[in-house]
């Protein structure tokens, strides 16, 4: 299974014939694999990695550092769910650390950002504060590296 997944996590593309070609597996076999693994729901779903630049695509994207006052008998639980569910919010993990959850949002622009921050996250029973870091420039992203421009050339500068 372990395998499958890892093919999957670096292509979805592939299709049941060049995954049980490179299992060394029968096709029928696989594909009735990958369909027990969706219902399941080990695999979650299936989305490309897109550079938002090239395709016109100018969201802001932040990630927010949230610290949150556990709820008796629910733990962070509750509150990571309904944090979760917000439109914006793109991801939210669970953290260890100086902080409780990772959200990773995306809004139009700062301000709509900012809005969902300041209007809809900290006003919930149970988040005690935020910090909010927005994306400036990918290098990397779910395992694929960026393609950066390199930068003009500089001239040197001399005293």
């Amino acid at each position: 299974m372990e395998a499958l997944l890892e093919l999957l996590q670096q292509n979805a593309r592939l299709g049941p014939a060049q995954l049980a070609e490179r299992l060394g597996q029968d096709e029928a076999v696989v594909a009735a694999r990958v369909a027990e693994l969706e219902k399941e729901k080990v695999i979650l779903g299936y989305h490309g990695v897109i550079d938002r630049d090239k395709a016109g695509n100018h969201n802001v994207a932040a990630f927010i550092e949230v610290k949150l006052m556990p709820e008796r008998g629910g733990g962070f639980d509750r509150l990571a769910q309904r944090i979760a569910k917000f439109d914006q919010v793109t991801s939210c993990f669970l953290m260890s650390g100086g902080y409780d959850l990772a959200v990773f949002v995306e809004g139009e622009d700062l301000r709509e950002v900012a809005r969902f921050v300041a209007e809809r996250l900290s006003t919930i029973e149970g988040v005690q504060s935020t910090a909010t870091h927005f994306q400036l420039k990918v290098y990397k992203q779910n395992g694929f590296l960026a393609e950066v421009e390199a930068e003009a050339t500089r001239l040197p500068v001399a005293p």
